[in-house]
């Protein structure tokens, strides 16, 4: 596997040293017997051999996983993964929810309860991690700190067997493409983060994985440097050839970057699909909140939505049985007063119970009738004398909500 491709916990115990021009490269976690296996010194030009498990013909390309693993006795993780070459897949999902589970047992670093895990038609099951053809950029990037951007990204090739001249040319081009080439000779302490992102990315498509790992990639950058960041790695990954699997807790990059989203809630898929399909039909809280959605569960009956717990809601599609009903918060339109005259067919006696800024206006966190969150202006939020515990009538217009089939 494109090494470094462990977590703190997985690392050897010393940092590797910048090897010299006839050394053998660096030692990469986490070969059994803790070397790098180049079949000899820096010098040798026979590459490794039986490193990689064979790839299948690509009428079997892709990833296909059935990942079971009882992390405790009370957790277990069940989900199926399936892609094809040129799909990224993000794994989105609260905190325990198995996400970076899912993203060891896809490396080899958690051994399955059970289950499989294929990739081109190759059972990867019983295969060490560093002779998988796998890549992984973790949240840290780990690189070697006394390695230069170009010996980080030279040191996969090296472990697969490229001498050392063939290497550093591999990791020269590599850097080009990341619009690194000023960098080649910089350590990791003195790029920036995004520097050191993209170094790391290099490192791990140097050996021409069939699956790329991204475990939280951009959670290290700051807000605009993740904004430049995340448009450079879309570009990355739309030109990878073979399946990336995206971790993230962040919505906004589980959108831009990924083809699908898998969403995992204790250790189960609650839902997949394409990002502006889950946009629209989330299907339970977790998601309506990462989308930014008010979501409810009721039983229709034409036009009206009768909730499991709380009032009736009036919509545009005629229904009828088990369905969601979703709006958002910039949908609802609050008045300390009840309101006449309102062409919104919704209307709910509510109160404050919280206040927090949200991007440039005011979120309330309502409770009453209907618990709801309703975006407005700072201007507006003034003008009602909004506070936490302030009595107010929410409407929402029947156009606005969004009812489908539970």
């Amino acid at each position: 596997m494109t090494p470094p491709p462990t977590p703190a916990d997985a690392l050897p115990p010393e940092e590797p040293a910048a090897p010299a021009d006839d050394a053998q490269p660096p030692q990469g976690p986490p070969a059994p017997d803790n070397e790098c296996r180049t079949g000899g010194a820096g010098g040798n030009d026979n590459p490794a051999e039986g490193r990689v498990p064979p790839t299948h013909p690509h009428s079997k390309a892709g990833l296909n996983a059935h990942l079971v693993i009882d992390r405790t006795p009370t957790f277990r993780l069940d989900i199926t993964l399936t892609a094809t070459p040129g799909d990224v897949l993000a794994l989105l999902g609260p905190n325990g929810a198995g996400k970076t589970t899912a993203l060891r047992a896809l490396a080899g670093l958690t051994p399955l309860t059970r289950g499989h895990l294929h990739l081109d038609g190759t059972d990867l099951h019983d295969t060490p991690p560093e002779h998988r053809p796998v890549g992984v950029v973790f949240q840290d990037y780990l690189l070697f700190p006394h390695l230069t951007a170009l010996d980080n990204v030279a040191f996969g090739p090296r472990c697969r067997g490229a001498t050392k001249s063939e290497a550093r040319a591999q990791a020269q081009d590599w850097l080009h493409r990341m619009g690194l080439k000023e960098h080649t000779t910089t350590k990791p302490r003195r790029l920036s983060g995004g520097q050191a992102q993209r170094v790391a990315l290099a490192r791990a498509l140097a050996t021409h994985p069939r699956l790329l790992l991204l475990d939280e990639p951009l959670a290290a950058l700051d807000a605009r440097t993740r904004l430049e960041v995340r448009a450079q790695l879309r570009r990355h990954l739309a030109e990878f050839e073979a399946v990336a699997v995206l971790v993230t807790h962040d919505p906004l990059d589980a959108m831009v970057l990924a083809d699908r989203l898998v969403v995992i809630e204790h250790g189960r898929i609650v839902q997949e699909g394409t990002p502006a399909d889950i946009a629209r039909h989330p299907r339970t809280d977790y998601i309506a909140q990462l989308v930014g959605l008010n979501l409810y569960k009721g039983q229709a009956d034409g036009h009206t939505v009768r909730l499991d717990a709380g009032p009736a809601i009036t919509t545009t599609e005629d229904l009828t049985g088990q369905v969601f009903v979703a709006f958002p918060p910039s949908a609802v339109t609050l008045h300390r007063d009840r309101p006449t005259g309102s062409s919104a067919r919704n209307l709910w006696h509510c109160e404050v119970a919280g206040l927090e800024t949200h991007g440039d206006q005011i979120r309330a966190d309502l409770t009453g009738e209907l618990p709801l969150a309703a975006d407005l202006t700072t201007v507006a939020a003034a003008e009602l004398d909004l506070h936490p515990g302030a009595p107010v009538w929410a409407t929402v217009k029947a156009t606005q909500t969004h009812a489908y089939p539970a």
